[in-house]
């Protein structure tokens, strides 16, 4: 009995083999497009902001940092006690990454990418 499941389902998927492929496939590209989209302007505030960053040194008071403005010419500095860990923190990354991946997954099926092309 579970042998005939286990060749039943093998079959099932061997002949649906190429659309999993497919689907697994931009599974991962969505996946990866969630990540960069999530941690790049994390890594790029960070990085500007960094000790050792040039950008961070244009401030001549003690305790405060240059802050990335949009202005190029503009210089910003702010207290570094004004930038800490608060609890929003923990849920804003998850809910904007639920929200990137429920977008791709809505695009996937209006689009209707999972659907085989039939022969009339």
């Amino acid at each position: 009995m579970l042998r005939s499941l286990f060749t039943s389902t093998l079959m099932t998927l061997s002949s649906r083999w190429p659309v999993l492929i497919y689907a697994a496939t931009w599974t991962t590209l969505l996946t990866l497009t969630v990540a960069v989209a999530s941690f790049s302007p994390e890594v790029a505030f960070v990085s500007s902001i960094s000790s050792t960053s040039s950008f961070s040194r244009a401030c001549d008071s003690e305790g405060s940092f240059r802050v990335p403005s949009d202005v190029p010419g503009d210089i910003l500095c702010l207290p570094a006690h004004l930038f800490s860990k608060s609890s929003i923190d923990f849920i804003v990354p998850p809910v904007f990454a639920a929200v990137v991946v429920a977008g791709s997954a809505f695009l996937v099926r209006a689009v209707g990418l999972w659907e085989t092309d039939e022969v009339p």
